[in-house]
C-alpha cells in the first residue's frame, strides 16, 4: 500500500519564498508571519519528503542542496498549477491579473517593450508587468532560478539542451551602418568586402561579439575592430562621427544618433540567415495564465 504524501501547498509555498529570499527571516517579513511559522514548515516538509532541501549557515541565511535545486521548479510549477485551479473554480478564469516578470535582451527593449506595455494596459489592465534587461548568459540564470516567467531574446547562445525551450516570433537580418557621407552611403547594398579596409566599430556584448565577428569572416575579409561598447546608441554614434562601420541586427526609424549624428543603413549582400528573435522559457514548466496571455501579446508585437 503507497503511503500518501503528507505535504502542503503551504509548505511548498513558505519554501519556495525562504530559497528566493535566501533566508527564513526575510521569507518571514515577505509573508508577513512568525519566522517560527517558516522553518517549522520546511523542516515538516524536509521531514516529509525525507530530504534535506536547505544548508544552514548561521548569519550567513541558506543555501539549497542539489535536491532542493530540483524541487524548487517543480514547487514553482505546482503552485502555478494550484493557482490556475483556484481561479477556474472561482469563475475569475477570463479574468487576467497578478505579476509577471520578462526578461529581456538589452538591445531588444527599445523595440518590443513599448509596444507590449501599451498593448497590456489596453487588454489586462490588472497585469503588473516587470521586466529584466540584460544579456544573454544573465537572462537564461535568471530563467532557471525562476526570476523571470520568461524572456525576449536573440537565438544566439540559447542552450540547445532540454532545459530551455524557445520559440522563434521574428527574424532580424543583420545590416551595416556607415556614417552619413561615407563613400558607399549612396547605396542600398554592401558586399563587407568593400569594407575591408575600413575600421569597425564592435557591439561588444557576450555572443554578439562572435556573431558580428563570423559574419564579417564570411566575406572572406577579417575584421579591424578599433572601437568596442556594450551599448547598441554608442555604437551608432562612434559610427556617425566617421571612426568606423558597424554590423547591427535591429534599425531604429531615425538616422540621428543621440550626439547629433547620422548613420546610414545598408543592406548585406550574400545569403546569411537572420537573427531569430525567441521567446525563451524553461522547459517543462508550465506557465502561469496571465504569463501566457502576455507571451501572445509579444507574438503579435512587431
Amino acid at each position: 500500500m503507497t503511503t500518501p504524501v503528507g505535504f502542503t501547498l503551504v509548505q511548498l509555498r513558505y519554501f519556495v519564498t525562504a530559497a528566493e529570499r535566501g533566508s527564513m527571516t526575510a521569507a518571514a517579513d515577505e509573508l508577513r508571519i512568525a519566522q517560527s511559522a517558516v522553518s517549522s514548515a520546511v523542516a515538516n516538509l524536509e521531514h516529509e519528503l525525507r530530504l534535506q532541501l536547505f544548508i544552514r549557515h548561521r548569519a550567513r541565511g541558506l543555501t539549497l542542496t542539489s535536491a532542493g535545486e530540483r524541487l524548487l521548479q517543480q514547487a514553482r510549477d505546482l503552485l502555478t498549477r494550484a493557482r490556475d485551479v483556484e481561479a477556474e473554480a472561482r469563475g475569475s478564469g477570463g479574468s487576467v491579473s497578478g505579476p509577471v516578470a520578462i526578461g529581456c535582451f538589452v538591445t531588444l527593449a527599445p523595440y518590443y517593450l513599448p509596444a507590449l506595455f501599451a498593448s497590456c494596459g489596453e487588454h489586462y489592465p490588472d497585469v503588473e508587468l516587470t521586466v529584466v534587461e540584460d544579456e544573454a548568459e544573465h537572462l537564461h540564470q535568471a530563467l532557471r532560478t525562476g526570476r523571470i516567467d520568461f524572456a525576449l531574446t536573440y537565438g544566439l547562445g540559447t542552450p540547445t539542451d532540454a532545459d530551455l525551450r524557445r520559440e522563434t516570433i521574428d527574424l532580424a537580418p543583420a545590416h551595416v551602418i556607415v556614417p552619413a557621407g561615407h563613400r558607399l552611403a549612396d547605396r542600398e547594398a554592401v558586399d563587407l568586402a568593400e569594407l575591408a579596409t575600413d575600421p569597425m566599430v564592435l557591439l561588444d556584448l557576450p555572443y554578439s561579439r562572435d556573431y558580428f565577428r563570423e559574419v564579417v569572416a564570411s566575406s572572406g575579409t577579417a575584421p579591424d575592430v578599433r572601437y568596442r561598447s556594450r551599448s547598441y546608441e554608442t555604437v551608432r554614434s562612434l559610427v556617425a562621427q566617421g571612426l568606423g562601420y558597424s554590423i547591427l541586427n535591429q534599425r531604429p526609424r531615425t538616422a540621428q544618433t543621440y550626439g547629433g549624428g547620422e548613420v546610414v543603413a545598408l543592406d548585406l549582400l550574400g545569403d546569411r540567415p537572420p537573427l531569430e528573435v525567441t521567446i525563451t522559457s524553461v522547459g517543462g514548466v508550465r506557465q502561469t495564465a496571465r504569463a501566457r496571455a502576455v507571451m501572445d501579446l509579444l507574438r503579435d508585437v512587431r
